[in-house]
């Protein structure tokens, strides 16, 4: 096992350093070079302009030195001005001359400066993450569970009333995009207007003249019920109805197993050769699928922050994107690819302990 983790962690820094290579390369592109030098400069800059800029601040390098100097392993040139101003990758805005550092990358924590949120990409992100963090966990909690009861329950009489029901659920849920069941949810349960809401105020049934908020930015200080309540819902929803589907063709495919027809005839009860024998062997391929829901979750929940308003991770790659943040989105990367190698191997040895028979050659 230990040789296995060692030979994994080495090929996931050659495909770490391989993916942020070409994501380094698209984002140094000389149209998007010259976009943010009119936009950290002049919109009006001429184009010997645009190259001056450039230059002095090391953007016209190979892009071979520019990503090792990104990383850390050589170091970054430092131009000045004619007032002694430095100017290069490593400098900080009212950082003095003999206080710039010849090496500035990600091996020494430094994970560059954004030009929108005039601070460092690492406070940035940390903001952010923490964000998507906590939401990633409210909707695990409500659609893991969620969708292994659906799956089990569906699966264990394939073909029944109960399975066919539940599977159009399933199928109903995954069918049905983010920003559709969003603005469903908003419409519904989040209009003084329209919906439930105005019929649950003019009963007395709650409080103010919605039940949920429609917007969640005052989550990202004080969640509770009202302004969190549509947004895990709207993407749990989503994520829950392709874990149960997986989930039940995986329990279906167990309860027709030879050892599950031998323990029926020797009188096993139906509970205990769901929840001893059967459960377990299910349970292989739908590990696989909630442990893919974390990446999905850390990129993929655009839409719903965007459309609540929710400043998360997938908030700040559309914000990084539309305002040319070189370096954010650089640093977006990073943690993407990041957690994308790390799912996968959690869930490689989550695979022997739920299934000793699987054996690392």
């Amino acid at each position: 096992m230990g040789l296995f983790i060692l030979k994994r962690l080495g090929v996931m820094i050659l495909t770490s350093l391989c993916l942020t290579y070409i994501v380094f390369f698209l984002t140094n592109l000389y149209p998007n070079l010259e976009k943010l030098a009119k936009t950290q400069g002049n919109f009006r800059m001429s184009d010997e302009a645009v190259a001056s800029f450039l230059d002095s601040r090391g953007y016209l390098q190979s892009t071979p030195a520019k990503y090792a100097q990104w990383l850390g392993a050589m170091p970054a040139p430092v131009t000045y001005t004619e007032d002694g101003t430095p100017l290069g990758k490593c400098v900080r805005p009212g950082m003095e001359a003999d206080a710039v550092p010849s090496f500035c990358g990600i091996l020494q924590g430094n994970w560059g400066w954004s030009t929108v949120s005039k601070d460092e990409v690492s406070a940035v992100l940390a903001t952010r993450l923490g964000n998507t963090g906590y939401l990633m966990m409210w909707v695990m909690i409500v659609m893991v569970p969620s969708a292994l009861v659906i799956g089990v329950l569906a699966g264990m009489r394939e073909g029944s009333r109960t399975d066919r029901s539940l599977s159009t659920v399933s199928i109903l849920s995954t069918a049905t995009p983010e920003y559709v069941s969003g603005v469903i949810f908003i419409a519904f349960l989040a209009s003084s207007r329209y919906g439930i809401s105005p019929i649950l105020a003019d009963w007395g049934w709650i409080d103010g003249k919605t039940l949920f908020k429609g917007t969640a930015a005052k989550a990202m200080e004080s969640p509770d019920l009202q302004n969190f309540t549509l947004p895990v819902i709207t993407i749990a929803l989503y994520g829950m109805g392709y874990i149960a589907r997986m989930t039940r063709a995986s329990m279906a495919e167990v309860m027709t197993a030879q050892y599950i027809r031998t323990a029926r005839l020797k009188g096993v009860s139906f509970r205990n050769i769901i929840m001893k024998h059967a459960l377990r062997n299910a349970l292989i391929a739908p590990f696989t699928v909630i442990m893919l829901q974390v990446p999905w979750l850390l990129n993929g929940v655009v839409i719903v922050e965007t459309l609540f308003n929710y400043k998360g991770f997938g908030w700040q790659l559309v914000n990084a994107a539309g305002n040319n943040d070189i370096d954010v989105l650089l640093g977006i990367s990073v943690v993407s690819v990041v957690v994308v190698l790390l799912t996968q191997l959690i869930s490689d040895i989550g695979y022997v302990y739920l299934n000793p028979r699987i054996r690392i050659s």
